[in-house]
């Protein structure tokens, strides 16, 4: 267990495994354990480092703080910092998609390639949501997380994933949910966000676009906005994934994940 400091915010962070440094960014509301089926087996491999973003978990941040995803993407170097490597593969789900886009576009010198799961470009240029997702997001007819959790299930997983996996899931958020309240900082930091279109060609890390085909919550065309834009990306798109590609298809994102880095190191 360890803490970075970013501008007097402490960041909580964790790592296993050995090799080239691997950091994984979470998405909107999760804590670094959203990664608990992949981490063990990408750190089979390399070294993966995990934190908790500002607003989830342990990490620390001033009560009263806006967030956007360009400070987030500051939190994320001052991780890599504190673990005292010069550089690492990056890759980011959803809500850390964006903010590995940030990270690459501000640091690519401590980019060695980049990952973007189940991600958009954000702004006029990508494609949103049905109304019903947003609102269901946001907590509409829900009153604690669990029951929150279950109504963004059908949105969020593929229809073909056991329930069991789903009940495994919340289970290993240990009882621990973010509150309300660091939600919405996250989701303003999302909306607020201008986005990355006009700048993704600037991106000249290797990368990798991975998306589940039935994700509801960011669709999926949103990934070959992404590789399109991107020099000399590569996009997969996994069937019978959704937004939780980690659990809908956990072996062959693995695989896709491990594959990708292992040609690019």
């Amino acid at each position: 267990m360890y803490f970075a400091e970013n501008n007097g915010t402490k960041i909580f962070w964790t790592e296993q495994g050995a090799g080239e440094p691997l950091l994984l960014i979470a998405g909107l509301g999760a804590p670094h354990r959203a990664w608990w089926r992949i981490a063990p087996k990408l750190a089979e491999k390399y070294r993966v480092i995990t934190f908790d973003n500002r607003g989830a978990g342990e990490t620390e941040f001033p009560a009263d703080e806006l967030f956007t995803l360009p400070l987030m993407a500051s939190d994320a170097k001052a991780v890599l910092n504190a673990a005292k490597t010069k550089s690492a593969h990056i890759l980011g789900m959803s809500m850390g998609g964006m903010i590995a886009q940030e990270f690459a576009l501000n640091y690519p010198e401590l980019t060695r390639s980049l990952m973007l799961a189940v991600t958009a470009c954000g702004g006029k240029h990508s494609i949103p949501a049905k109304p019903e997702v947003y609102f269901t997001l946001q907590g509409g007819g829900s009153s604690t997380p669990e029951e929150a959790f279950w109504a963004m299930a059908p949105f969020i997983y593929d229809k073909h994933t056991p329930r069991e996996m789903l009940e495994e899931d919340i289970n290993s958020r240990e009882g621990e949910f973010t509150k309300p309240e660091n939600f919405m900082r996250q989701m303003h930091a999302i909306i607020s966000w201008q986005g990355s279109f006009e700048r993704l060609n600037q991106i000249n890390a290797p990368t990798l676009v991975l998306h589940g085909k039935n994700d509801q919550l960011i669709p999926c065309a949103n990934s070959k906005i992404l590789a399109d834009a991107i020099p000399n990306a590569k996009l997969i798109e996994l069937e019978n994934s959704s937004h939780i590609f980690t659990t809908d298809q956990t072996e062959k994102s693995a695989e896709a994940i491990l594959n990708f880095i292992r040609l690019k190191s």
